[in-house]
Parts: structure tokens; sequence; C-alpha cells
């Protein structure tokens, strides 16, 4: 994978508009708007996360609680392990931004970031789609559960995989 030339080696105009995409910005304003959309997008998944895992962590303390049995009670536990990996994910960009501040590396925070954030989308999606299953198994039954964890992970599939191959197609 190629990476970007280290700032002090671009030539004078390097921070020209360098794209045929309509818009009229440098590489730098580019560079920032993409951090700006990187962290309005954080902050929305940042929200839903949150409410899934604090549904999850008070699930714990309810009394039904400890009628889980073995295959809820696993479930249950790797639903809360990908609550906290999303958790960290989301604020690994930040912490990102505070290491590489001031250092001109904003394409690479950006760069980063971006891939980071895929990882949280990807790991939100199945915390979303395991904690819909979890919750039928509970309230409905195992076949509920299951169902619903198969419908989630196609309507993932679909919001994943085919809404963007729809949107590219009409482009």
């Amino acid at each position: 994978m190629a990476t970007d030339p280290a700032p002090q080696d671009m030539p004078a105009d390097a921070d020209a508009d360098d794209r045929r995409d309509g818009r009229d910005e440098t590489r730098t304003e580019r560079l920032d708007r993409n951090w700006g959309d990187i962290l309005q997008e954080l902050r929305a998944v940042q929200t839903g996360t949150q409410i899934i895992t604090g549904f999850l962590l008070a699930a714990a303390f309810q009394p039904r609680f400890t009628e889980l049995d073995a295959y809820e009670l696993g479930l249950y536990l790797v639903l809360v392990s990908l609550a906290g990996l999303a958790t960290v994910l989301g604020f690994a960009p930040v912490i990102l931004h505070r290491q590489l501040f001031g250092r001109q590396q904003k394409d690479r925070l950006v760069h980063i970031a971006n891939r980071m954030l895929f990882g949280l989308l990807v790991v939100v999606s199945l915390l979303a789609a395991g904690v819909t299953s979890l919750i039928f198994d509970v309230a409905v039954g195992r076949t509920a559960g299951y169902i619903a964890l198969g419908v989630a992970l196609a309507v993932v599939l679909a919001v994943w995989v085919v809404v963007p191959a729809i949107a590219r197609r009409n482009r």
C-alpha cells in the first residue's frame, strides 16, 4: 500500500486543488473537510453504541439475568465484548488525533481514522444484530432468536453490500 509523501517532501504547490471533483478546495481543505465528516459520523455511531452498551450493562443487574441459559449467557458476553470494542474503536480516531496533533500528518490521520471508522461500523453492525437476536431469544424463544439474527444479518448485508452497489450503478 502506497503512502502519501511526507509534507516536507511535497512541492510548494502541493496544496493546490488536485482533483476534478467539482469542489474548489485545496488538499488541506479537503483533509479538514474529511476529518470533520469522520468526526460527525463517529458522533452518530457513538450515540447508538452508548445506548446498546447501556442496555447490555443494565441487563446483568435484572432479576431475570440469572435465568439465562448457557447459550444466552455466551451470546450476552460476546455482545458485551463487542460493545467494549466498539467503545474503544469510537475513541481511537480521537486518541490518534491527539498523538499526531501539530505534526503535520492530517493526511495520515484521515486515512487511518477512516479505516478505524469502517472497523467500528462493522463491529456495531454485528452488535446490533446480536442484541436483536438475544432479545428475541429471551423474550420469545431460541427459534425466534435465530430468525431475528438471520433477518438482522440480512439487513446488515443489504446495508453494507446491496445498497452501495445500487447507488454505484445508478450513478
